[in-house]
């Protein structure tokens, strides 16, 4: 069955579009909140929670995405049996992720405390709200998050962000008023595990309404279970590799500089994270589009389809990249109220333009690459890349002047990306599935794109700097 890309495209970016206007109104809201309400300590400790728990998510393996990409072919051939028993091998994992998840949570319990330098809010329990936390991430294992899987694979990930959308505006609505009637965090993040639930119930309910004739049922045949098997070992060294990339920053801050510095680069990284949702309406919109065509077009077709989508993609980060060099700054200053302990030096924003740029340029090639199951060749790059950040993490922590430390933090995540995995991800796409000319053709573009970004962002911030200076001598 060859899906309509152009049509589920449309409508993905349109549900994307609407989530990415969410996205930047209610958390930035949420935030300023929590910022003003309850102070940046615990904003320290939502940063810290998130990244421990981010690295228990690694129970998961990659069984998520090898189930997904594995069903792009059974789609395509129409094979409603093959998807059945993908369904509750994947429900069976899930269960047992969720399981482990929670075990492996309460085993690190007694050892949160050690994670934090200095002290912590004194109205809290550190192990109670650490536990409601890890409630809240194993919930969805136990649940119906195994639903997802025909949807995306379907290319229907617009319905899965329509429901994530609609829970998320409700839950940012009651926590609102809880911490403006309450300002107590427990209740906020008690809410956040009732409307977990919630998304849970009302996916199941979609995913029945659309694939009535996919259930749970049937056993995955065994040269199937292998190469899910086979993949996941790919995968999970990805996910390792990715992890310790994103989640450690937090762990490593707050392990040596404390929760106030947390919340300081939890700011900036937050206005990257934010922007980075507008890249995410052209990228994520395609990916189980890119899964159908491998199996339906040729290669020539799929390369200008990638390329295509990778100058629209890159097109937004270029825009985005130059909004940012000029008003990241002033932004962070008026948000935070100017507060001495959250605004940093003007080396951070230009360092976190370059941590976004390098991030959002390889999106588009990343998404390709999953929706071909091209793991295996790739298999230790992110855990080399991972292990690079860490220790360079550790070393500029250490060693840098106490003002340029977090910079440091951010610099090792940029190395990783420049000197390692951009690289080594793009060579391997293009050697297991197109060719050089495809790879030369990709590489201008790109060089083209970083020299426009460079200019550009040259002159928005010459000229940023200009009028702050115009308005100060009015």
């Amino acid at each position: 069955m060859k899906l309509d890309f152009r049509k589920n495209v449309k409508r993905n970016m349109v549900a994307n579009a609407v989530a990415s206007g969410i996205r930047l109104l209610f958390p930035f809201l949420n935030r300023t909140l929590f910022l003003w309400l309850l102070g940046p300590a615990y904003l320290g400790l939502n940063g810290l929670f998130t990244s421990i728990l981010g690295v228990l998510s690694l129970a998961e393996l990659g069984f998520g995405t090898a189930v997904v990409c594995s069903m792009y072919k059974p789609v395509a051939d129409d094979d409603r049996e093959l998807l059945c028993a993908y369904l509750g091998f994947y429900r069976t994992v899930y269960r047992c992720v969720g399981m482990v998840i929670f075990v492996l949570g309460l085993a690190l319990l007694p050892f949160i405390d050690k994670l934090i330098h200095g002290t912590v809010p004194p109205d809290i329990n550190l192990h109670v709200l650490y536990v409601i936390h890890l409630v809240n991430t194993a919930a969805s294992y136990f649940l119906f998050a195994y639903r997802g899987s025909i949807l995306g694979a379907h290319h229907r990930n617009d319905v899965i962000t329509n429901i994530r959308t609609g829970v998320s505006v409700v839950q940012y609505v009651a926590v609102f008023l809880i911490l403006l009637m309450t300002r107590n965090y427990y209740h906020y993040v008690i809410a956040t595990v009732v409307f977990t639930v919630l998304q849970n119930i009302l996916l199941v309910v979609a995913s029945r309404r659309l694939f009535p004739d996919i259930e749970p049922r049937g056993k995955l045949p065994p040269e199937h279970y292998r190469k899910v098997v086979s993949d996941v070992k790919s995968i999970f060294m990805h996910k390792v590799g990715a992890v310790v990339t994103h989640s450690t920053d937090n762990v490593v801050i707050s392990a040596f500089l404390g929760l106030v510095a947390v919340a300081a680069y939890g700011n900036y990284y937050y206005v990257v994270t934010t922007v980075s949702g507008l890249v995410a309406v052209v990228y994520s919109s395609m990916m189980g589009g890119f899964g159908n065509k491998i199996y339906t077009e040729t290669k020539e077709q799929n390369f200008r389809l990638v390329m295509k989508m990778n100058r629209l993609s890159m097109s937004v980060v270029l825009f985005c990249a130059v909004a940012m060099t000029a008003l990241y700054q002033p932004f962070i200053r008026i948000w935070t109220k100017n507060d001495p302990e959250l605004v940093r030096h003007s080396l951070t924003p230009i360092l976190m333009v370059l941590y976004f740029y390098t991030m959002q340029s390889r999106q588009v090639l990343l998404a390709f690459k999953s929706a071909a199951a091209i793991w295996r060749q790739d298999r230790w790059k992110p855990i080399v890349a991972g292990a690079v950040n860490l220790a360079t993490n550790i070393l500029f922590v250490l060693f840098l002047p106490e003002a340029y430390k977090l910079d440091g933090v951010i610099f090792s995540t940029i190395i990783g990306f420049v000197l390692i995995q951009i690289p080594w991800e793009s060579h391997v796409v293009f050697t297991s599935f197109f060719g050089k000319a495809e790879s030369r053709a990709y590489w201008r573009d790109q060089a083209a794109f970083a020299v426009l970004a460079l200019v550009l962002c040259a002159g928005a911030w010459f000229a940023s700097g200009f009028v702050q200076s115009f308005i100060e001598g009015l």
